[in-house]
């Protein structure tokens, strides 16, 4: 959605060649022609004003003012747009809360990289606040670690222990020995250990899950009796006495 911007000078003439070029770059803009006018209207749809000062009855300073003691509008960013070019003018206007100031006569092209610039800090600033606002994403839940005697696997540092000592599994086998350990005493195919272990966009041989059973086994030394063979049907992972 494009940004909505209301200019605001009581000179016609500078309102009109505002909107022009401001809306060939692709914004939405709105023009009043007095401080009291711009009141009027629904401020809180716009996401940036540009602002004369020297407007009769209400200046462009008290507009300010007013805007940045609104609920709901206090933040929205303020281009001063004046012919006063002092020092004293241009450091009143950015303490009121202005987010830029440019003098009158100025180029167009210039007033326009000031309004994309102002935009940009604008967005950047909204999303810290709504990314602090947000709740805290919650940590995932721990997951209980897994024991057959003194044989441990931990699924939250992957890691696998016996007798508390580490013992250093590949990735594979310790998918391997988890799937077991947690569907114990039943002999699963080759085919089901495949689906059970590996991204379905991996191709798998018969052959690598025997390799990788025949390392896992060595690894886990007295427990590799735990896992059994069946001819022509798998493996499991069986408690023994």
């Amino acid at each position: 959605m494009n940004a909505r911007i209301l200019a605001i000078d009581d000179e016609e003439s500078i309102c009109e060649i505002i909107k022009y070029n401001l809306q060939k770059e692709g914004y939405e803009v709105d023009v009043a022609y007095s401080a009291e006018e711009a009141l009027e209207m629904d401020l809180k749809s716009y996401d940036l004003f540009i602002v004369d000062i020297m407007m009769e009855r209400l200046s462009g300073f008290d507009f300010a003012k007013t805007l940045r003691n609104s609920n709901g509008i206090e933040n929205v960013p303020i281009i001063f747009c004046s012919a006063l070019n002092g020092e004293d003018d241009t450091v009143m206007g950015l303490n009121i809360g202005a987010d830029d100031y440019i003098t009158k006569p100025f180029k167009m092209s210039e007033l326009v990289a000031r309004v994309n610039a102002v935009l940009r800090r604008a967005a950047i600033a909204r999303r810290a606040m709504q990314a602090a606002a947000a709740p805290a994403v919650s940590a995932e839940p721990m997951e209980s670690s897994i024991e057959y005697k003194t044989l441990c696997i931990d699924p939250n540092d992957k890691t696998c222990r016996i007798d508390g000592e580490i013992v250093p599994l590949t990735k594979t086998e310790f998918e391997i020995l988890y799937f077991f350990l947690t569907h114990r005493n039943r002999i699963y195919s080759r085919e089901e250990i495949i689906r059970r272990v590996w991204d379905d966009d991996v191709v798998v041989t018969t052959r690598t899950i025997d390799t990788n059973i025949t390392r896992l086994r060595k690894k886990i030394g007295v427990y590799g009796n735990n896992i059994e063979t069946r001819l022509g049907f798998g493996y499991g992972f069986k408690e023994k006495d």
